[in-house]
């Protein structure tokens, strides 16, 4: 970031007034006197600050031990921001204690786990301030020990991160152990982000750097929520964030997460519990750090940015997301940074197997594993490549860009994805893409021979024993090939997707024989059950087809193929399904807050502006996923508020995926019967036009016009004609300049303009009668952000009078 030479002292100058104002000028504290102490149970108990804010004690993580931490205390979402033991959870019955040497942790029997360090010192109390730092202190109020200068993964308003201080990002997002990246300012004044050289603390080559060597002293993170790289004299260096947040309005903090990049939350306090969660509190402007971590690492040892055989892929939210190319799967789908396996057996090196004839390529633009290749051809064409790969056993991929071809070997490293990178991957997989043997090549025949083997002794013994193991031997076989059909005959249109099977007496029993009905549709019900998985028991949704003809048939093969392959936050989740006889039923997370009908419309009470437009923006992102992230590009066909779910924290879940539409690599476009609902179908529908991605746009923009004014797309009982067609009243609204009466009675959206006629402009061009005018998914998301201006929409039926 380029800053003249007066910029630095105006903006510190600045930044300086801004702590004053934001700052209080008393602060309270609960005192916490020395032998006090903390046991870890399942129950609440916790030391806490004046205002109620933070809290200290134990947090139970998962399944696992417990986490001597601190967290917001005040919001659903008890966010940790600093732990002692993260590499060492404790059982229940641990304790914390204070005494004369400070904060000691031991276990039930009495053993050390972890301890504040402090010896020799005039100890007096501790407390948890209303910053977020847990101090230690003498009785002049001297502090001895803080949080804030031994964090772990997060800085909260207020801290400072000096030389030779370090984040650690967590392993996963639910494991708080430490994870695989560093954020240090070192002793020469460089910030820098490595990788780690996990399980190791060595690291590897730098992904980002302030590039302020012999200049850095300190980063602060001050109550103005501006976060800055500051030198000894006081001038600012690098300014990280250039978003300010006052701590008296939101909660805030930054962190290096677990996918190694640095990034600002904030959380509205005076929403409370009904706030949707944490929000991204940086522009594009000013984008997380680094921008795009996938094609930052490049690493000659280790794997990248993602794991082995996987790659990184930059999503529309700005995060790096690992996956796995087609023929391979996750190691461990609940850590997709630990790379991917083949999915089938690899080719045989064997002198004249012919096995290379069993193999083929799939081709992915744009896409490389460098740092992989073990050979190169020059000027060569792109079927030369391919048979280059396919005559080698140990090519598992082969790389073509502009006459030249690159073999790479397992593991594959550094995988990204990007438009920058030109060129193409071609993958080698096995034709009938048949799964790895645990036996080995022979294991089948070892396998057989040990069966006839048994079978002669077993055999010999009588002629009884003979008959009665003849006739179980046909039932077994029987019954065996009975279940192969049905299960063969199911893979035959879910292929790869890895979900759970669920018998129809299990789902009558976790239903309580469907008693408990959440939804009725024209063709489908919903059902509230509980199941167990891994002796835990879950709340779920089974959907159950209730009249199976073709059409349902269809409907069932669509949905579980379309969402079984599809993993996103704004996404409702497939458990797993039933296909026995003429029972289609299929098994989801239960969304605890219901449809986004029932919250729109099912009450006198509107619900609060700021939820509304971030429900607007999680759909967005969810259909942008199915529109562009998916390996197979996935219209949805059916976008209303009955079709979109809200969990705990209220955050958007697109269900219903039984009209979906998936389009090949190369298609973009497809011609079918009309899908959808009345109100929300796109015009292409009737004029027997080929329907692209943009039927989505359309409903989704009748959707966020509903989101807008908190009411239905059509209204019969208004009174005036002109309210009843929300999308016409709407445009008549904006063009006329009276936007205010779209949010008549909504206090919080009419103290808030400029972003309704933003929104409502972005829904304008979305549902413009020709579909070549409506943005794309990631466009909106763009324009809603802000990240880029929103034209002025022209009239959405002017297409009408133009043909």
């Amino acid at each position: 970031m380029a800053i003249s030479p007066t910029q630095p002292y105006i903006i510190y100058i600045f930044l300086l007034l801004m702590m004053l104002l934001c700052s209080s000028t008393a602060q309270t504290q609960k005192n916490i006197s020395l032998s006090s102490f903390l046991t870890a149970t399942n129950k609440d108990l916790f030391w806490e600050s004046s205002s109620g804010d933070f809290a200290f004690g134990f947090q139970k993580i998962g399944k696992g031990g417990f986490l001597l931490a601190i967290w917001f205390n005040k919001i659903p979402e008890r966010t940790i921001v600093w732990s002692a033991n993260r590499d060492n959870l404790v059982e229940e019955g641990s304790k914390i204690e204070l005494t004369q040497l400070g904060l000691v942790l031991k276990d039930p029997k009495g053993n050390q786990i972890w301890s504040s360090g402090i010896s020799g010192t005039d100890l007096a109390y501790g407390a948890m301030l209303d910053t977020g730092n847990f101090v230690l202190a003498n009785k002049n109020s001297v502090h001895l020990f803080e949080s804030f200068t031994e964090p772990t993964d997060t800085l909260l308003a207020g801290q400072t991160l000096s030389q030779n201080k370090k984040l650690v990002a967590r392993y996963s997002e639910t494991n708080y152990s430490s994870g695989r990246y560093h954020f240090i300012l070192q002793l020469d004044g460089n910030l820098v982000l490595y990788p780690r050289a996990f399980p190791l603390d060595n690291v590897h080559k730098a992904y980002w750097a302030s590039n302020t060597v012999n200049r850095g002293f300190q980063l602060i993170f001050n109550q103005s929520g501006y976060i800055y790289l500051e030198a000894k004299n006081g001038t600012i260096l690098n300014m990280l964030s250039s978003t300010g947040n006052a701590a008296r309005d939101f909660y805030q903090r930054a962190i290096l997460e677990y996918d190694g990049v640095f990034r600002q939350y904030v959380y509205p306090k005076e929403n409370g519990g009904n706030s949707s969660g944490w929000n991204m509190a940086w522009t594009q402007s000013s984008t997380s750090i680094p921008s795009n971590k996938c094609l930052r690492i490049q690493e000659e040892r280790g794997s990248g940015a993602c794991g082995y055989n996987s790659y990184c892929l930059l999503g529309i939210d700005q995060r790096p997301h690992c996956h796995c190319p087609n023929g391979y799967t996750f190691i461990d789908p609940n850590d997709e940074m630990k790379g991917c396996k083949q999915t089938f057996e690899a080719q045989s090196c064997d002198e004249g197997s012919g096995d290379a004839d069993n193999f083929d390529f799939i081709s992915m633009e744009n896409t490389d594993w460098v740092e992989s290749d073990y050979e190169k051809f020059q000027t060569v064409n792109e079927d030369f490549c391919r048979k280059a790969c396919l005559a080698d056993c140990f090519c598992v991929l082969a790389f073509f860009r502009d006459g030249e071809c690159w073999k790479k070997g397992h593991p594959l490293s550094n995988g990204r994805i990007d438009s920058t990178l030109g060129g193409k991957s071609l993958i080698k997989i096995r034709k009938d893409n048949s799964t790895l043997k645990t036996g080995g090549r022979h294991s089948n025949k070892k396998d057989q021979s040990t069966l006839v083997l048994i079978g002669s002794i077993l055999l010999s013994s009588s002629v009884f024993m003979n008959v009665l193991l003849l006739g179980a031997a046909i039932l077994f076989f029987y019954r065996f090939r009975h279940k192969a059909r049905r299960v063969s005959k199911l893979d035959q249109f879910i292929p790869g997707i890895n979900l759970h099977t669920f018998t129809y007496a299990k789902l009558e029993k976790a239903t309580n024989g469907f008693k408990e009905l959440l939804g009725k549709g024209a063709f489908a019900s919903v059902f509230k059950g509980v199941l167990s998985f891994d002796d835990i028991q879950c709340l779920v949704a089974v959907k159950k087809l209730e009249h199976m003809v073709k059409e349902n048939d269809q409907e069932f093969k669509a949905e579980v193929t379309a969402i079984g392959r599809t993993n996103h936050k704004n996404l409702v989740q497939l458990i797993g399904f039933c296909n026995e006889g003429l029972h289609r039923l299929l098994i989801y997370e239960y969304m605890s807050n219901g449809s986004l009908a029932s919250f729109l419309f099912g009450s006198s009470n509107k619900p609060k502006w700021h939820q509304r437009m971030n429900i607007a923006l999680g759909i967005a992102r969810g259909l942008f996923y199915l529109h562009e992230e998916c390996s197979t590009q996935i219209l949805h066909c059916d976008i209303k508020p009955q079709n979109i779910l809200l969990d705990d924290s209220y955050t958007a879940r697109i269900s219903d995926f039984g009209l979906a539409k998936m389009l090949k690599t190369d298609q973009t476009r497809t011609t079918t019967g009309i899908r959808g609902t009345k109100g929300y179908v796109a015009p292409e529908w009737f004029r027997n036009m080929p329907v692209t991605v943009k039927v989505d746009v359309y409903s989704y923009g009748i959707l966020l016009l509903e989101l807008i004014c908190c009411r239905k797309n059509v209204e019969e009982y208004v009174e005036d004609d002109a309210q009843m067609i929300l999308g016409d009243w709407a445009y008549d609204c904006y063009a006329g300049g009276n936007l205010h009466f779209l949010v008549e009675n909504d206090d919080e959206a009419s103290q808030d303009m400029k972003r309704v006629e933003k929104y409502v402009m972005v829904a304008l061009w979305c549902i413009q009668e020709d579909p070549s005018l409506r943005p794309t998914m990631k466009k909106v998301i763009l324009m809603l952000e802000g990240t880029i201006e929103v034209s002025i929409p022209p009239d959405p039926t002017s297409f009408i009078s133009s043909i």
